[in-house]
């Protein structure tokens, strides 16, 4: 009476681990999808750290030509600050951003 009239075969230990890694896998897919969303305030994270899935979408609502992050003057001083940069090549750059911003390009 152990064994109630056989046991569940090979199939059934085939079903069984299957079974067991759909259900984990969707349990530690589940918890990642939740603390990125967290940890991206809902947005989720697109490719190198850019907003929205396929990266470099614009978040909703927010008007054309403003995102929410450092111009790209400050970008040049950060890179600058870090010695990513030299002087002449920073100075080169912020004449060109200047340029564009004042509509010369």
């Amino acid at each position: 009476m152990m064994y109630w009239n056989g046991n569940m075969g090979v199939w059934g230990w085939i079903f069984m681990i299957l079974s067991f890694l759909l259900f984990w896998g969707a349990i530690i897919t589940g918890i990642v999808f939740l603390a990125r969303s967290v940890r991206h305030g809902g947005q989720g994270s697109g490719a190198w750290g850019q907003p929205g899935w396929g990266g470099g979408a614009m978040p909703v609502g927010m008007p054309p030509g403003q995102y929410p992050g450092p111009g790209p003057e400050q970008v040049l001083a950060d890179r600058f600050a870090r010695g990513e940069i030299d002087e002449a090549e920073y100075r080169a750059r912020l004449d060109v951003l200047k340029q564009q911003h004042r509509g010369g390009a």
